[in-house]
């Protein structure tokens, strides 16, 4: 099982480093390298509608699993006390349901926020 280090930094530097995730608090982001190794860039925002952030003290966990469904890799995992835990592929049904259904929850927050 792949493990990731973690680095707490104000800015996402413009050059990542395999293996490292890096987290700004003041800008609510995580940032790491695809984990399947295809390189591309994942962003991961935390809010409450889009990743949770736990830090124990030692470890960082984001959830819910990381869909990288608009890069070629389709790659899907979840990062659980620096552990990367791969989950099985998607089909196209299956992402399309779960994008509508985060659309409708980031709808349903934001309109409690008004």
């Amino acid at each position: 099982m792949k493990t990731l280090q973690h680095k707490f930094v104000e800015f996402i530097p413009d050059v990542l480093e395999d293996d490292t995730l890096y987290i700004s608090i003041e800008y609510c982001t995580a940032v790491h390298k695809c984990v399947c190794g295809c390189g591309s860039e994942v962003v991961t925002p935390i809010s409450p509608t889009d990743w949770e952030l736990t830090f124990n003290g030692k470890t960082i966990s984001l959830s819910p699993s990381i869909g990288n469904w608009n890069f070629e890799c389709k790659s899907h995992y979840w990062i659980i006390k620096n552990k990367v835990k791969h989950a099985r592929k998607w089909d196209d049904k299956e992402i399309d349901y779960n994008r509508t259904a985060d659309s409708k929850k980031k709808r349903k927050y934001f309109k409690k926020r008004k």
